[in-house]
């Protein structure tokens, strides 16, 4: 009787233990779940900042580019037309 009550309690403590560990489990996967929202949250911030970076930088390049070729065409046609001018005298 005594072996019948032993093997009994083996066994609730074995589906315990099991139904503890199935809720350790979930408990760690939902922890898991968290991390990886937050990482992603974070990865799509720091690429959305890294693009408008990126874009502000390629904006500023071509005003850049603009504003040099633009002096530089105004300074040919000036240099030009005061040589035609030198010319015409």
């Amino acid at each position: 009787m005594l072996g019948g009550l032993g093997k009994l309690a083996a066994e609730g403590l074995a589906h315990r233990t099991e139904k503890a560990t199935e809720g350790a489990v979930h408990a760690v996967e939902e922890v898991v779940k968290e991390v990886v929202e937050h990482a992603k949250e974070a990865g799509e911030k720091a690429i959305a900042e890294a693009l408008k970076k990126a874009q502000e930088a390629g904006d500023k390049a071509v005003k850049d580019v603009t504003e040099t070729v633009t002096n530089t065409v105004t300074n040919a046609v000036t240099h030009a037309a005061e040589g035609l001018g030198k010319l015409g005298q």
